[in-house]
């Protein structure tokens, strides 16, 4: 099996002098390359010169992370790819697992591993924690981390088990899944799109897995930071559009419905604690999300599987109201 290791990058020369380092030194079964998506910061320049072994795509533009990668991965003939991102550390051993797993499973289709902070070792990081699941609108969590709550590592998710998403922090998937479920969406630009990804790949009959024997750790904000307006369009927007393009139940319009009235209280909440930026981004969020409504009604799947996509019907009550902010805490008792 045939493992190629692809890190995007746009203007990250002090990330990938930080951290491509890591991945040279514990990515010895795989070939590693580098996506440029249109640097101005000399990255390419920095790589060629001090990471001989690292193989360079360049491309022409910085069309975000999904055409970003769909670019960079359209030529390459491994049989799996691992998105990484430059903000990564891995560790020791760290594919060995992976790649096992993927041996181990036919319908395994995409792994990721423990992803744990960078800054704070000990706990989950933000994106992605110990595998990704959506409740029944939608909304994004995570073992590990649920909203802001960050969990220790105290070895509770030490375990492989299936999950809904893969965080795109750190994904490995098969070429011939990825390439069958048409890639990422470019409509998307950034953030969630592989949710999207996940979701087309489970509608197929693949299988998302978690591998807890594996560990990287995630910086986190590296392109975006968590405060950063538009991080907060994009993730409300392209939540909007993922529920939209994949959910094939008549329920949907009500789920939107319900979640744009949900997103309106998130946006008043950021105004009234003196974030008005990301009110804004909120605001121009669903305005874009109005815009392209036509585009992924085209998307959305005629005969695809009504795959269970939820376990938690909303996550918001059950964090806001309920105070329920772990998630062993979430599945002692589901409502």
């Amino acid at each position: 099996m045939n493992v190629a290791i692809v890190i995007l990058n746009y203007n990250g020369k002090a990330l990938l002098e930080q951290f491509l380092p890591s991945v040279l030194e514990h990515s010895q079964q795989a070939t590693v390359y580098l996506a440029d998506n249109a640097s101005t910061d000399g990255s390419v320049a920095f790589v060629k010169e001090h990471f001989s072994k690292v193989n360079l795509i360049i491309n022409t533009q910085n069309g975000g992370y999904a055409k970003g990668y769909n670019d960079a991965l359209k030529n390459l003939k491994e049989d799996v790819f691992v998105l990484l991102n430059s903000d990564v550390e891995v560790t020791q051993g760290w594919l060995s697992p992976i790649l096992e797993a993927f041996k181990a499973t036919k319908n395994v289709v995409a792994i990721q591993p423990k992803i744990l902070d960078y800054k704070n070792k000990d706990y989950f990081e933000y994106a992605g924690a110990a595998g990704g699941y959506i409740d029944a609108l939608g909304y994004p969590y995570c073992r590990g981390r649920i909203f802001n709550t960050l969990e220790k590592d105290t070895e509770q998710f030490n375990d492989s088990r299936q999950i809904f998403w893969a965080s795109g922090a750190c994904i490995a998937v098969k070429k011939e899944a990825f390439i069958k479920a048409g890639g990422f969406d470019e409509d998307l630009f950034a953030h969630q799109e592989e949710i999207d990804l996940c979701w087309r790949m489970q509608q197929q009959a693949g299988i998302i897995q978690y591998i807890g024997s594996s560990t990287v750790y995630h910086l986190g904000g590296g392109t975006l930071g968590v405060e950063n307006p538009k991080k907060t369009f994009y993730n409300f927007r392209n939540s909007l559009l993922v529920m939209l393009k994949n959910n094939n139940r008549s329920a949907v319009w009500l789920i939107l419905f319900v979640r744009m009235l949900l997103d309106a209280l998130a946006a008043w909440q950021f105004l009234l604690s003196g974030k008005p930026s990301h009110f804004i981004a909120i605001f121009k969020a669903h305005l874009s999300f109005y815009s392209l409504v036509p585009r992924f009604i085209k998307k959305r799947y005629k005969h695809t599987q009504k795959i269970a996509y939820y376990q938690i019907k909303s996550i918001v009550w059950m964090y806001f109201i309920r105070k329920k902010t772990t998630f062993i805490a979430l599945n002692q008792n589901k409502k």
